[in-house]
């Protein structure tokens, strides 16, 4: 009886009812509390640090964190309680992501392919949407909700390592796991909750919809050079359906605002990342 419960508000959760104008999405079905995406997100950004190449360079550095914290500081980022972090990694692949409870890494890769920081800002929105909902908790509350709820219990009485707790109980928590394997619904509310976020910020959300659909187009031309890059990227953010008119009519229908925020410093980025060379990407498993 227990588990039909739990079937019935997945489904309820998983799946909220889709209206017209502007969307409000809320997290959905999640075992975690938000301390404990907190602490997986720490745990994993540690992980990545040792993995991948961090870019301690002032200028990028300073330029996603001018970016973030003005994504950060609206109300729908602000609302979630959650401490965004941002820093840059250097991997050619066109791609970001967050891990749960905040902290963000963006690729070299995608720095270089961004024709402006209203693109770049979607990208940022977009993996903040993730957090602020708790896609990546949600994922695995839903995959594992029966052994999850003892080991958490049992994490919360004793400390230590909540990733090596799950682990010893054959759930893989790491940054390459389900935390960032994304559904379509994920990622469709995190591109409508990130044009939200864009907006408030004072970036057009069409520039995301203008990306997206510019590796659309990359992603379907071998020959740009650009289709390794792309594919990660859309293997990571799986297209809803629509993605481009979806955040069009999401656009439309917010409040009208002026879309005329920029930090200014956005060639000096990108003069900065061109000089950077990065280690090939990893050869595709056959």
């Amino acid at each position: 009886m227990k588990h039909s419960f739990a079937i019935i508000l997945l489904l309820v959760t998983t799946f909220p009812c889709l209206g017209q104008g502007v969307h409000h999405f809320e997290p959905g079905f999640n075992l975690f509390s938000k301390d404990q995406d907190i602490q997986l997100g720490k745990e994993n950004a540690a992980e990545v640090r040792k993995k991948m190449k961090v870019i301690d360079d002032p200028v990028l550095t300073e330029y996603v964190n001018r970016v973030g914290k003005r994504l950060a500081e609206t109300p729908e980022a602000r609302q979630s309680g959650f401490p965004f972090s941002f820093e840059v990694v250097a991997d050619p692949s066109i791609n970001a992501f967050a891990l749960p409870g905040g902290p963000m890494f963006i690729n070299t890769g995608l720095l270089k392919a961004v024709d402006n920081e209203g693109q770049l800002a979607g990208v940022m929105g977009h993996e903040m949407s993730h957090v602020i909902l708790r896609h990546g908790t949600n994922q695995a509350s839903k995959a594992q909700f029966i052994q999850i709820p003892a080991l958490l219990a049992q994490q919360m009485t004793g400390g230590g390592s909540l990733m090596a707790k799950l682990a010893q109980a054959g759930i893989g928590l790491g940054a390459n796991s389900m935390l960032l394997k994304f559904s379509r619904t994920d990622e469709s509310q995190a591109d409508l909750t990130g044009s939200h976020i864009m907006a408030e910020a004072g970036y057009d959300p069409m520039e995301m919809a203008r990306f997206f659909n510019k590796l659309n187009q990359q992603a379907g031309s071998p020959g740009t050079g650009f289709a390794g890059s792309v594919a990660q990227f859309m293997s990571d953010h799986p297209n809803p359906g629509n993605r481009e008119k979806a955040i069009d009519d999401e656009a439309r229908a917010l409040p009208h605002r002026n879309y005329g925020y920029q930090t200014g410093e956005f060639q000096r980025m990108k003069e900065v990342v061109a000089k950077i060379h990065e280690p090939p990407p990893p050869k595709p498993q056959q």
